[in-house]
């Protein structure tokens, strides 16, 4: 029966890592591609996915300086990344939460859940700042951080904390 559940949940997790996907490449794709057109829609759709965990390697540093070189307002393009960043970072966190240990385990990988559990057992609040100001890997720490139970509003506060410093610091460098 419990396998049963597992495997219900992994089929859940699966389609919606392929309706984000499909949705991310038509979006993207469409405004590049017509015109070299770039809109706000299709950042926050790259910035969206880029922090949610199963998109690992989508750098979500070079679009917004993409963005940020081609004229955007540097206001409204930090508080859409901002809000897109933080909406993955508690839906990461919200899928560690509730899911189990098995599912996320076969996602990605037993070592790199440990290093981040191990981090955040270390280090706390320090380690979702950090991880949210570097360019690492700051979904995997929200889902382990929720995995772990870790304070929701610590970990939000914190996450957001990084997250404001990180696209500042961009901002001031590259606008």
């Amino acid at each position: 029966m419990n396998r049963a559940f597992d495997f219900k949940r992994l089929i859940v997790v699966v389609l919606l890592i392929v309706l984000m996907t499909v949705i991310a490449s038509l979006t993207i794709g469409r405004d590049i591609l017509r015109s070299n057109e770039k809109s706000m829609l299709s950042f926050a759709i790259v910035n969206f996915s880029g922090y949610l965990f199963f998109f690992l390697i989508m750098p979500v540093e070079l679009p917004f300086i993409y963005y940020l070189r081609t004229g955007y307002d540097p206001l409204i393009l930090n508080l859409v990344a901002l809000g897109t960043a933080m909406s993955s970072q508690v839906i990461d966190y919200l899928i560690g939460y509730f899911f189990s240990k098995g599912i996320i385990d076969r996602m990605i990988g037993r070592r790199r859940y440990e290093k981040a559990e191990t981090e955040i057992r270390k280090y706390g609040n320090m380690t979702l700042f950090l991880f949210n100001f570097l360019p690492f890997s700051s979904p995997v720490i929200s889902l382990a951080a929720g995995m772990l139970k870790f304070r929701a509003k610590e970990a939000f506060l914190f996450s957001l904390a990084g997250l404001i410093c990180r696209y500042l610091l961009m901002t001031l460098i590259f606008h």
